[in-house]
């Protein structure tokens, strides 16, 4: 798999209020960048919770979200960045 960065990479709100649609990404790459395992959230544009999963700590995931879907985490020490999947 390929990825095409969209922007550049910047820590998740830690709040609700405070999520990023990451420049209205369909695919987020986040990234836990402390030792802990640490919670992320993706939530609707109206705040409705979507899900949530623990990211372990040094590890990333590619996060599926509708563009106006928004991410936040329960630290900034969780980093994200838009990117588009290249085959």
């Amino acid at each position: 798999m390929k990825i095409r960065v969209l922007g550049s990479e910047a820590a998740c709100g830690a709040s609700s209020t405070n999520g990023s649609n990451f420049n209205n990404s369909t695919h987020v790459r986040v990234f836990n960048d402390s030792t802990a395992n640490l919670e992320v959230s993706i939530e609707t544009s109206a705040n409705v919770l979507i899900g949530k999963f623990h990211l372990a700590g040094g590890a990333s995931e590619i996060v599926v979200k509708d563009p106006s879907d928004e991410i936040f985490a329960e630290s900034t020490d969780v980093r994200g960045v838009g990117i588009a999947i290249e085959q």
